[in-house]
C-alpha cells in the first residue's frame, strides 16, 4: 500500500512539473508574441512622426514649387495611404497582408519623396530655406530610426517564428493558435533604397 502510495505521488509530482513545463512553454510564447508586437509599435511612433512631417515638408515647398502641384499633391497621397496601411499593421502586426500592404505603401511613399526632393534641389531659394532644412534633419533622422525599428522587429519576429515552429513548443503554439508572423522584407530594389532628402 505504501508502494503504490509513493508510486501515486510520484506521478502526481511528475504531472504537475509536466504541467508548469507546459505553462513555460506557453508563458515563452506570449512573451515572444509581445515583444514583436512591442518592435512594431516602436516602428508605429516612427512612421507616424514621418507622416506628420510631410505635410509641413509640403507646405513649406508650396510657395516655392508652384508648378510642381501634381508632385506635391502625390506626396500627400502617397502619404496618405501609407498612413492607411500602417493603421491597419498596427492593428495586427502579425499579419502577413497587413505587413506586405504596409510594405508596398512605403515603397510608393518613399518613391514620391524622392521625386518631391530631387525636384526641390532646381530651387535655390528652398534649398536655403531654414525651415525646409530642419524639416529634411528631421526626416533624415526618421527614417534612420525607421531602418532600426524594422530590424528589431524582424529580429523578435524571427523569435517567435522560431519557438512556434520549434519541438516541443511547437505543439503549445499549434494547440494555442499563435499564428506565425510576417517579417517585414524588402523585396523590391526601391525598397533597398534610402529617402534622399540631401540637398
Amino acid at each position: 500500500m505504501g508502494g503504490i502510495l509513493m508510486g501515486l505521488l510520484i506521478a502526481g509530482g511528475l504531472a504537475i512539473l509536466f504541467l508548469f513545463y507546459l505553462l513555460g512553454l506557453y508563458n515563452n510564447l506570449v512573451t515572444l508574441r509581445n515583444r514583436f508586437q512591442n518592435a512594431y509599435a516602436q516602428i508605429d511612433v516612427q512612421l507616424k512622426r514621418r507622416y506628420d512631417l510631410i505635410p509641413n515638408l509640403v507646405e513649406t515647398a508650396k510657395g516655392y514649387m508652384k508648378h510642381e502641384k501634381e508632385t506635391l499633391d502625390a506626396v500627400i497621397k502617397a502619404r496618405n495611404t501609407a498612413m492607411a496601411a500602417g493603421q491597419k499593421a498596427a492593428a495586427n502586426p502579425g499579419d502577413p497582408s497587413a505587413i506586405q500592404n504596409l510594405s508596398t505603401a512605403e515603397v510608393a511613399l518613399a518613391g514620391s519623396l524622392n521625386r518631391f526632393i530631387g525636384l526641390a534641389e532646381a530651387y535655390p531659394d528652398l534649398k536655403a530655406n531654414q525651415n525646409m532644412l530642419a524639416l529634411q534633419e528631421e526626416l533624415t533622422s526618421t527614417e534612420n530610426k525607421i531602418s532600426f525599428a524594422r530590424q528589431a522587429f524582424n529580429d523578435a519576429v524571427t523569435a517567435y517564428n522560431t519557438a512556434t515552429e520549434t519541438i516541443p513548443s511547437n505543439f503549445i503554439a499549434g494547440f494555442a493558435n499563435f499564428q506565425r508572423a510576417s517579417l517585414w522584407e524588402l523585396t523590391e530594389p526601391e525598397q533597398r533604397e534610402p529617402v534622399k532628402v540631401s540637398f
